[in-house]
Order: C-alpha cells, then sequence, then structure tokens
C-alpha cells in the first residue's frame, strides 16, 4: 500500500507522468470498494458470479476427468486426440465466445459454456499426464494381488495420480474465472464482470481496480480452504508431505 501510494504520488503529483484518472491511489480505489460494499452492488455480483463459477467449473470438472481417463484408457485416442486437446487449451477463453452466442444466445447457458469450455481441456490434460506419471511399480504389485480393470484404475492409478490432477483443477479454477470474466462482460446483466464493464464505461479506473482486487482475493480465498485443503490432505495420505 505505501509503495502504491508512493508510486502515485509521484508519478501524478510530482512527475506528472499520467493523469490521476489513469492510476488511481490506494485510498481512492478503497473508497470506491467501501461505496460498493454498502449500496450491496459488490454483494450481488459476487454471489451471481460465483454461482456461475461454481456451476460451470463442476462441469468441466467432470466432462475434464472423462476425457482424462479416456485418453489414457484408448490408445486410439490418445494418439488421435492429445495434440489436439492442447491445442485447444492454447486457445483463449474470448474465442469461444462468437460460438456460444451463435449456440446458446445471450444467456445464462452461453456463459455457463466458456466457463467449461475455458477449464476442461486444463483438467484433462492434467489427469492424462497425471495417470501417465503413475509409477509402473505400483501397478505391477497392484497386478501381482489380483487387481485388474476398475478396481486397478480405482485403487491405484486414480490415487497415485491425484497430485497431478490436484494442480490440474486448480489451473482449471484459474482458467474458468478468465473464461467467467470474458463471459459476463460480454452479456451479463449482473456479476462482477458487469460491475468491470460499468467501471471501463464510466472511465472510473478506481472501480475497474477494486473489481481486480475483489477477483484476487476470492482466488487466493477458494485456493486456501478449498484447494490448498485437498492438496495438502491428498500429499498427506500420499507420504508426500516433507514436514517434520
Amino acid at each position: 500500500m505505501a509503495i502504491w501510494e508512493l508510486v502515485y504520488k509521484v508519478g501524478v503529483d510530482v512527475l506528472g507522468i499520467w493523469k490521476a484518472y489513469t492510476f488511481p491511489s490506494p485510498f481512492d480505489v478503497i473508497s470506491t470498494l467501501i461505496g460498493l460494499i454498502k449500496d450491496n452492488t459488490l454483494g450481488i455480483a459476487i454471489v451471481i458470479s460465483l454461482e456461475r463459477l461454481v456451476v460451470g467449473y463442476l462441469i468441466s470438472l467432470v466432462l475434464g476427468l472423462i476425457i482424462g481417463l479416456l485418453i489414457v484408457r484408448f490408445k486410439y485416442l490418445d494418439e488421435n486426440f492429445s495434440a489436439l486437446i492442447l491445442g485447444l487449451q492454447t486457445l483463449p477463453s474470448i474465442c469461444w465466445l462468437p460460438f456460444s452466442i451463435l449456440w446458446f444466445g445471450l444467456n445464462e447457458k452461453a456463459i455457463m459454456f466458456v466457463i467449461a469450455i475455458g477449464s476442461i481441456f486444463a483438467i484433462a490434460i492434467a489427469t492424462e499426464s497425471g495417470i501417465k506419471n503413475v509409477d509402473p511399480i505400483y501397478m505391477k504389485a497392484a497386478k501381482t494381488m489380483g487387481a485388474k480393470g476398475p478396481k486397478l484404475y480405482w485403487n491405484v492409478v486414480i490415487p497415485s495420480a491425484l497430485p497431478s490432477i490436484i494442480a490440474g483443477m486448480k489451473q482449471g479454477w484459474s482458467f474458468a474465472w478468465r473464461a467467467l470474466m470474458a463471459g459476463e462482460m460480454l452479456s451479463a446483466t449482473k456479476g462482477l464482470g458487469q460491475v468491470l464493464m460499468v467501471g471501463r464505461d464510466l472511465a472510473d479506473i478506481s472501480q475497474v481496480m477494486a473489481v481486480m482486487i475483489v477477483i484476487i482475493v476470492l482466488g487466493l480465498v477458494f485456493d486456501k480452504l478449498v484447494f490448498g485443503k485437498i492438496e495438502e490432505t491428498i500429499r498427506y495420505r500420499c507420504g508426500l508431505d516433507r514436514r517434520i
């Protein structure tokens, strides 16, 4: 905060490198943030955005896991679709917006589609990579004890691949956030993306930065309380926790 305020004072008041409306002070951002909280604009936007995000992410999680498992299970899919999925993952989420509008119109389904398609491939790639990198000795040991088919996957392969899968889930979550913002800035009537757009249209950079801070805080909270706890539990159960 101190560095931010110092940069603002030097750049705006002392040297005049930029105007105040292009780079706000932290106090202006905090004041705007308090105003958004008081009139409940921010609370409503957070609830609506998180609802969309969770639903879209759960869809991508289920489909991503299934795609990853199918690619590993069937050699034909691995040889012909692994590179395609990697290529689709490199596409920015905003590239899917025209398709979502044409297929679903300007509604909730379009936003859900963009969120899901934005994170499916990251989860699928992580699942594929995690399973392929399972130590072969685990597979051999399980097979000598009679495990095979679904039982081998459920009891040995998937638990061994969970650290990589969790990492892919975290990456998918971040991609889902980006896709959500892209969808809401285009067609949503309410949500954090819409509040961000209002700030842009009104040239209110303080509101834009306030929403950015809220998104960062929400991302950190979810990472700490949800993915952090899951990752910590998985690492402990897999014997990867090096803390004494």
